[in-house]
């Protein structure tokens, strides 16, 4: 009868018991705090992003006797309502899939995101796509945010040395 030598199991039952540790309970926290991570980074992409509207333009003119004019009627509006209006939703989690919605309820959005036409409709106003642009951008990165978000709780399951 052959010998197999000697084998500890106690590196292999404390992996067991850290594995046991990080059950789905912990794992739906860890997606959930994920995707409101993405969520945060995709918010600050599009405020940065959304104009401003400016409300007080110098208006300038010739009077008739040949003289120039300049000055910056005060309209009483100020800027920023669309800039203001972003916000982030409640996680919603479907299947395996987690979702969460960036969202701006003014009623303008869409059109300064895509374009419009004018107010005489002689012209067209090109869109700004602030989310767009924004979510290609999280799009390209969240593979590396994910990646140090999951390895980042890794460590606090199993130790800096791994295991």
């Amino acid at each position: 009868m052959a010998n197999w030598g000697k084998c500890d199991f106690r590196q292999l039952k404390r992996l067991q018991k850290k594995l046991e540790q990080f059950e789905e309970a912990e794992l739906d926290a860890l997606a959930v705090q994920i995707v409101k991570q993405l969520a945060a980074r995709q918010l600050a992409k599009v405020i940065k992003r959304t104009p401003v509207g400016q409300y007080d333009n110098p208006v300038s003119f010739v009077t008739e006797d040949g003289k120039k004019v300049s000055f910056t009627p005060h309209t009483g509006k100020t800027g920023g309502t669309l800039r203001r209006g972003w916000t982030i939703g409640p996680v919603a989690k479907t299947g395996d899939t987690y979702e969460i919605e960036v969202i701006n309820p003014v009623y303008y959005a869409a059109y300064v995101e895509f374009g419009h036409r004018t107010a005489d409709h002689s012209g067209w106003v090109p869109g700004r796509f602030m989310m767009t642009i924004s979510e290609q951008e999280l799009e390209r990165d969240a593979p590396r945010i994910i990646e140090k978000a999951l390895e980042k709780k890794l460590r606090e399951v199993f130790g800096d040395n791994g295991g």
